[in-house]
């Protein structure tokens, strides 16, 4: 069960972290040690956490003119974790990312449009182990010194990425569901 949320959160973390990495120019970066993706799952009716710990993006993003911008955002599926060995031990199998044949998720924007102030709707294409689904995440983004963060939350369907096959196909053990939530932090993002 552990494997297949985690399975989900990775797809939702793909999907979000690449979401939120909209921000940048050519020296606009991702600050992988304020930045976290997050994916939340159900079994058997109970929330479960994970986290990818290995992610990065290439981002384009210009505030002002937000549909001239781009970004892309891999994640490394073995970085999965839902802290616990024997589950983590589970996640990098064929039944749920298949590291080996898929070693990353990644993200690619095919557009991106404000949404009020501070907020933007991020749509591209999201891939996880040979599937790819279009998605649209909302990103809000703050500023503080030097740096914005991008933060937002959507959902996945595990099942349309193979993310949990075969016996944990079963949703009434994993739910189908998974959401990802995300803070990234970024430098060189123009004034919002």
């Amino acid at each position: 069960m552990r494997l297949l949320t985690t399975s989900l959160a990775g797809l939702a973390f793909a999907s979000s972290a690449l979401m939120a990495a909209a921000p940048a120019w050519a020296q606009q970066a991702l600050v992988p040690a304020q930045s976290e993706i997050l994916f939340v799952s159900k079994q058997m009716g109970v929330p479960v956490e994970g986290r990818f710990k290995k992610f990065d993006a290439q981002i384009a993003f210009d505030p002002a003119k937000p549909a001239t911008s781009k970004i892309a955002f891999t994640v490394d599926t073995g970085s999965a974790t839902l802290g616990v060995k024997e589950s983590d031990a589970e996640l990098p199998k064929a039944t749920w990312f298949n590291v080996p044949k898929f070693p990353q998720a990644t993200f690619q924007s095919t557009a991106i449009k404000a949404a009020g102030p501070g907020k933007f709707d991020v749509t591209g294409k999201l891939s996880i182990k040979g599937a790819t689904q279009d998605v649209t995440v909302p990103v809000t983004l703050t500023q503080s010194g030097n740096i914005t963060t991008a933060t937002g939350a959507f959902a996945i369907k595990r099942l349309a990425f193979k993310i949990g096959e075969n016996e944990w196909a079963d949703t009434s053990m994993v739910a189908d569901d998974v959401q990802v939530k995300f803070k990234l932090a970024l430098t060189g993002v123009g004034k919002l």
